[in-house]
């Protein structure tokens, strides 16, 4: 059971946590080179223009005075208007736009990756120095040393172009209109919530590419965890102890072991996702998914700051999100961890 006040602890660490990167991203975006008066009048306007714009932007205060009020709007997630990219609309908008995205990749890729990666790692701990061992360990290796830039496009020229079983790219058909029937913001769910199937099974034929490929990587580095964390878990007394007692050995890795060795594979489980969810460019870009990952790209090559600021602030909040999480499975797992 774990404790309402580890809970609360954990929440409150998150505070400084989050103050921190919204200082740094501040700070950064002012230290860097550009006018966004400039941006926003365009390189002809004339410079009383520019100094209008500037006023109201509340860029003629003091540092002090805009970093309260950066603060101030970030704690409401307030982050202004899109200059360049979606003018006139809000960032909010245009992350509730994109965010789903991005987060129906990650959970699915995640889900690919932790589904095969565990048992795999578990057969090879427990099989160690068998062909299985061997098979496993250089499928987890080709997994980690291929990247995505590579084995997304040789998977879309193999079961898109040559096969013709998937499509190449996007979230869904064209002659579909999801927006018409959006919820979640989740394709997948969204259809499915809708009984429409024909929807549902295009969304997931969109979806099987990119997830795969993330899953394939993640697999890769959860199988290599799990390995090694079981291995050091099966060498203790506790597990010798166990087997002596006449307990079958498939019984003692599953009932003493798993739980034990699941500890650092859930950290590393933890960081994949949050990194995921801050936007897996390559994959993105590679299968045309407009995620939050391709928008933070292209708002720095733009120079639109607003986008830029709520973005690198979204991610900061779900990657602290994630590590609550993970602390909290970590006391489920050993409730030792929360003294």
């Amino acid at each position: 059971m774990i404790s309402t006040r580890f809970v609360l602890k954990r929440l409150l660490l998150l505070v400084p946590v989050l103050v921190g990167v919204a200082s740094l991203v501040f700070s950064i975006l002012h230290l860097s080179p550009g006018d966004p008066a400039l941006t926003i009048a365009g390189e002809r306007a004339s410079e009383e223009f520019v100094r209008q714009v500037e006023e109201s932007l509340g860029l003629n205060d003091p540092i002090w005075v805009q970093y309260g009020r950066f603060l101030a709007d970030a704690a409401q997630f307030q982050f202004g208007e899109s200059f360049i990219i979606q003018r006139n609309t809000t960032v909010r908008e245009v992350l509730a736009n994109k965010l789903p995205v991005t987060l129906e990749l990650a959970l699915y890729g995640q889900l690919i990756g932790i589904s095969l990666g565990i048992p795999l790692g578990i057969l090879s701990a427990v099989k160690q120095d068998s062909i299985t061992d061997h098979l496993t360990r250089i499928g987890a290796l080709a997994g980690i040393s291929v990247p995505i830039f590579w084995s997304g496009p040789l998977l879309i020229l193999l079961f898109a172009q040559v096969l013709g079983w998937l499509p190449t790219s996007g979230r869904i058909s064209v002659l579909y209109n999801v927006e018409a029937i959006r919820v979640t913001g989740l394709v997948t769910v969204d259809t499915f919530l809708a009984g429409n199937w024909d929807m549902f099974v295009s969304a997931v034929r969109h979806m099987i590419l990119p997830a795969s490929v993330i899953g394939v990587y993640s697999m890769a580095l959860i199988s290599r965890m799990m390995r090694s964390s079981m291995l050091e878990v099966i060498r203790q007394d506790y597990m010798r102890t166990a087997r002596a007692k006449g307990q079958g050995a498939k019984i003692t890795v599953l009932k003493h072991g798993f739980r034990n060795a699941m500890i650092p594979v859930i950290t590393v489980i933890g960081i994949q996702f949050g990194g995921l969810l801050g936007g897996a460019v390559l994959t993105e870009t590679v299968f045309a998914i407009g995620g939050i990952g391709t928008l933070l790209v292209e708002a720095i090559k733009v120079g639109d700051y607003p986008i830029v600021q709520g973005t690198v602030l979204t991610f900061a909040f779900l990657f602290t999100l994630v590590n609550l999480g993970v602390d909290i499975t970590y006391s489920i797992l050993d409730p030792r961890i929360e003294q």
